[in-house]
């Protein structure tokens, strides 16, 4: 399973990175995927890492309405970028990813809070996507 940490990890790099530059995270994707053709020292993007990528671009409206709408106290736009960032993945992953189980996708996001982000943010990631499991089949018929 450390291969889909990884994966995951790196899905949630380029999602940060896509956010940092303004950039389609499809345009960071294609970034990476070609810089580790072209260069020995870049690790190969993995297909689980793309396919994370690439799920969330489908839905990115979206989740960002979900989590706008359900992040109490928190406008998208002021939250903390490696926060949203780590929520935006983990939620496309634990409501559209039907191979990973959501204590998996929750307990990496944070995971993933605990490595990069505040001593708060586990706790905000953990409630949130807590209340996203709760609602999971309204908000997979809602969409």
């Amino acid at each position: 399973m450390a291969a889909r940490s990884n994966a995951r990890k790196r899905a949630f790099q380029v999602l940060f990175e896509a956010d940092q530059r303004d950039e389609s995270v499809l345009t960071v994707l294609a970034d990476w995927v070609r810089h580790s053709r072209s260069d020995d020292r870049q690790p190969p993007v993995a297909e689980y890492t793309m396919q994370l990528v690439e799920g969330y671009a489908e839905k990115v409206n979206r989740i960002d309405d979900l989590i706008a709408t359900y992040a109490r106290d928190w406008d998208l736009d002021r939250m903390p970028v490696v926060d949203r960032n780590i929520v935006r993945l983990a939620t496309y992953e634990l409501v559209w990813e039907d191979d990973t189980p959501d204590a998996v996708a929750i307990d990496e996001a944070v995971q993933l809070a605990k490595e990069f982000s505040t001593d708060d943010s586990p706790a905000f990631v953990n409630g949130l996507l807590g209340r996203f499991k709760e609602l999971k089949p309204n908000l997979r018929r809602e969409a």
